[in-house]
């Protein structure tokens, strides 16, 4: 195996919104390498629907912000981050419209254009400024776009991260990393790529569960990079469940936009009736572990197999401008929302912990950073509150590179990287090891360590994850590394996180709810969860 021939400033392994908006903010000064697991379009940022949550409208402000977060993170955000990051929003807006993204604007009663501004769940304002309901498509397409334009940006499609270089895995205080090995998929060989500063901005682990909203890519991977290498991770018990997944055999995780409840929509029983007033005075605009936990509760109590989220007494002129993406992709399963409820479930969303960072996104190894939702920032809490996530992307790109630009001019190139040994694997005969071991895996996480959780199903999980550990680790040291295999030995990682976290937080809070111990403990500060590998 030939090392990679180049070195890198910087290297970011992940193309999403957090990825690229750091590459192109240091493109002018470094020398910028952005590694894609799958196409470059083909992750979480690609799919999001809502929006970005920033303060632009003058009936709003940035302490309503603040308290609303706070109040959706049940007590364990930092403010001193959420101040942070809500201050950033209108700088991120106005950034991302010099790259060319475009957000959908309306006329005010004076005639003057604005940003249209919607409302999701948690928020006590209109302030998620979105690009009708598939923002998420036109951030991607913009920045990829600007990416591609710029010299100083290294673009690779299909090159799945197998783990991070680190030196003095001995000292903890001296650890450095120096570079990735990393499976180039369309050649099936592995390489290595050499970087004087590696940045994580790998998405989620949602995909850790049976059901989810998010794209395959999701496979907590920089996680498990960072866990691996010796960095701590933070809050693995908070898994956001979305409220709102399609109901549909043929679309096993399309995602209705929270967005939907905000301008109107009623979540139903299948005869019709709402049920959320009797859960939160909020109704439909409760934060989403509320809403989340009604529905199943409703769905287990009854039997059902979904519940019914209705948007059609909205003018279907107003819905179909609103909501086009949504309304075509039901259209094509025969389904009209002008007309008729849609059919929906909770589904595996996003990842309110990670890998521990600081307000510059920087992890406990040298040179390492941490951005979007890999990190655990301390914004989120024990709940993220809706379209703060690209806000944190965003807000911790601009932050990561005024760290990385004033850091740079003081590291040296990193040594040469020892070559990947391979003399002792061979191609594997018995991928079916693989499928099999993944299938248990999602369903075990789905069964036991889901919306509702006890201490019962917790221990049950753990003993079936420290089993397929050990099944992994052996087939991962006999036989050549694959994508699959990698993701597989990733998810099986973060899976053992969650439960590790969930079994040492003794109460309810936010997204973590054990019917063993319903309440949550307000008679002492609450803690973040914090495991040191």
């Amino acid at each position: 195996m030939k090392p990679h021939a180049t070195t890198y400033d910087v290297l970011i392994i992940g193309s999403g919104g957090a990825g690229l908006s750091l590459a192109l903010k240091l493109a002018k000064s470094a020398r910028v390498a952005v590694l894609s697991k799958q196409s470059l379009h083909e992750g979480s940022t690609f799919y999001a629907q809502g929006g970005i949550s920033a303060v632009v409208d003058a009936q709003d402000s940035i302490a309503s912000h603040i308290a609303d977060t706070l109040d959706a993170g049940a007590g364990l955000c930092d403010p001193e981050i959420v101040r942070l990051t809500a201050s950033y929003g209108k700088q991120c807006i106005d950034w991302l419209r010099s790259q060319g993204v475009i957000f959908t604007e309306e006329q005010n009663e004076e005639g003057q254009t604005q940003l249209h501004l919607t409302r999701e769940g948690g928020h006590s304002h209109r302030r998620v400024v979105h690009n009708a309901d598939a923002t998420g498509k036109a951030i991607s397409e913009a920045l990829v776009a600007r990416a591609r334009e710029h010299s100083n940006i290294a673009l690779f499609e299909h090159h799945n991260v197998i783990d991070l270089i680190v030196s003095d895995k001995k000292n903890p205080q001296q650890k450095k990393v120096h570079g990735v090995y990393v499976l180039n998929t369309q050649r099936q060989a592995v390489e290595s790529i050499a970087a004087r500063i590696v940045v994580l901005a790998t998405g989620g682990a949602n995909k850790v569960y049976l059901y989810s909203t998010n794209p395959h890519t999701s496979s907590g991977d920089g996680i498990a990079l960072a866990w691996r290498a010796g960095c701590r991770v933070s809050n693995m018990e908070f898994m956001q469940f979305h409220p709102t997944c399609l109901y549909h055999a043929g679309v096993p995780s399309f995602l209705i936009s929270e967005a939907v409840r905000g301008e109107g929509g009623y979540l139903t029983l299948p005869d019709g009736t709402r049920f959320m007033d009797q859960y939160d005075v909020r109704s439909e605009l409760a934060p989403r572990d509320i809403v989340a936990r009604a529905i199943d509760s409703e769905m287990k109590k009854r039997g059902i197999d979904c519940v019914y989220l209705d948007i059609s007494h909205k003018p279907a002129a107003f819905i179909r401008e609103h909501f086009p993406s949504i309304h075509e992709q039901c259209l094509k399963l025969g389904l009209d929302i002008t007309r008729q409820p849609i059919p929906v479930v909770p589904a595996a969303h996003y990842t309110c912990g990670g890998v521990l960072t600081d307000s510059y996104a920087r992890t406990d190894i040298g040179n390492l950073y941490a951005i979007g939702e890999v990190a655990c920032t301390g914004l989120h809490g024990a709940n993220r509150m809706a379209s703060n996530s690209l806000l944190e992307c965003f807000v911790f790109a601009e932050r990561a590179s005024e760290a990385i630009l004033q850091q740079l001019p003081n590291i040296p190139t990193p040594p040469a990287i020892p070559a990947w040994d391979e003399s002792k694997v061979i191609d594997s005969d018995e991928e079916v090891v693989i499928s099999h071991n993944w299938d248990e895996l999602r369903r075990s996480m789905w069964d036991y360590v889901g919306i509702v959780r006890t201490d019962k199903r917790l221990c049950r999980a753990m003993h079936r994850i420290e089993m397929l550990k050990e099944e992994i680790s052996e087939y991962y040291g006999n036989f050549r590394v694959t994508s699959d295999l990698l993701e597989l030995r990733n998810l099986v990682i973060v899976a053992e996180l969650i439960i590790r976290c969930a079994q040492l937080r003794k109460e309810s809070r936010g997204l973590h709810f054990t019917a063993d111990y319903p309440c949550t403990d307000n008679s002492q500060p609450p803690k973040n969860t914090i495991l040191t590998p």
